[in-house]
């Protein structure tokens, strides 16, 4: 008698846990998460306090790996970066998330030197793991902004790296949960993704047909908002008009499954003191929220929700 085949998948979805080697306890959160499946890839910070943990527990569990490129939390990982480079402070530090985006908007950075510390951040993912990153997105949405695109898929290029993030979220325009500051910064992140793609186009990078993330980040998490951001999405595609200027890597709709991207942030709060890029943990690292995207990831009827909507998860080296 024949085994029974699964189903066709409707979608496959992309669970990348962001911030991997940030500290011991989002480690092991995202540990956590990836061993009861409610995780299939990571994202890595290679100038963080416990990134060298964080690819041991990759490669002893198996873990799928990406780059998590950062320019604006802790400390550089290029040794040629001088005190007075336009990317740091004062004290050394990346400018943070929005200070890196106000010394961009006023001419301030070298976009030499975000190349420099781009490539160093991609030789050492190499040393770390052994192998190139199967895709690399920017922490805190850095890699969308203008002129810094230009210069991260020219680094995508040359390395070999396929798959980036475009940070485009359907629905996220009809979300009273979200703070208008909130809003206001993640419209922002819109644009600039929107923008980015005729660059990333331009230099053969590929991205998922669909991203969520922006409206389900910490205490937003809920299995509501979680089913809320899927219909958004896949109603979009069912009509088939995919989003203004969203590319896609599969062009018969008829005859393919939905790729997607979901964006998250499981872990244990940090303590005081322990772990970040340098600088100690930020509000997030130690708030409870982190947990509370955990503890949803693994919920049952998540689990049970991508069965009966035929999602499959995997990592971006499966696409």
């Amino acid at each position: 008698m024949r085994p029974a085949t699964m189903p066709q998948p409707r979608v496959k979805l992309v669970v990348t846990g962001d911030d991997f080697g940030y500290c011991p306890k989002r480690n092991q959160g995202i540990v956590d998460c990836f061993q009861a499946g409610g995780i299939s890839n990571v994202s890595l910070l290679v100038n963080a306090s416990s990134a060298i943990e964080a690819t041991e527990l990759a490669k002893r569990h198996r873990i799928p790996i990406g780059l998590h490129a950062n320019l604006s939390e802790g400390l550089p990982v290029c040794k040629g970066l001088m005190r007075n480079s336009t990317l740091l402070n004062k004290d050394g530090f990346f400018h943070g998330k929005m200070g890196f985006r106000k010394a961009l908007q006023s001419g301030q950075l070298s976009m030499a030197e975000v190349e420099q510390e781009l490539r160093a951040q991609v030789r050492l993912f190499g040393e770390l793991m052994g192998h190139m990153p199967s895709h690399m997105d920017g922490h805190q949405h850095i890699h969308v902004l203008p002129e810094v695109r230009e210069v991260f898929a020219q680094v995508l290029s040359d390395c070999g790296i396929s798959y980036t993030r475009v940070p485009v979220e359907r629905g996220l325009h009809a979300c009273p949960w979200l703070s208008p500051v909130l809003r206001d910064f993640y419209m922002q992140v819109e644009k600039d993704a929107l923008e980015s793609i005729p660059v990333f186009r331009h230099h053969g990078i590929r991205w998922p047909d669909v991203y969520l993330g922006l409206t389900t980040m910490g205490g937003n998490m809920s299995i509501t908002n979680l089913r809320r951001a899927f219909s958004h999405a896949l109603d979009g595609w069912v009509s088939l008009s995919p989003p203004s200027g969203v590319d896609r890597i599969h062009t018969n709709l008829a005859h393919t499954v939905l790729t997607a991207e979901l964006m998250v942030h499981p872990g244990y709060p940090s303590q005081p003191q322990e772990g970040g890029c340098g600088e100690g943990p930020d509000d997030f690292s130690q708030s409870v929220d982190r947990e509370h995207e955990l503890i949803t990831l693994k919920d049952p009827a998540l689990l049970a929700f991508y069965t009966k909507e035929r999602v499959q998860l995997c990592a971006f080296r499966d696409l």
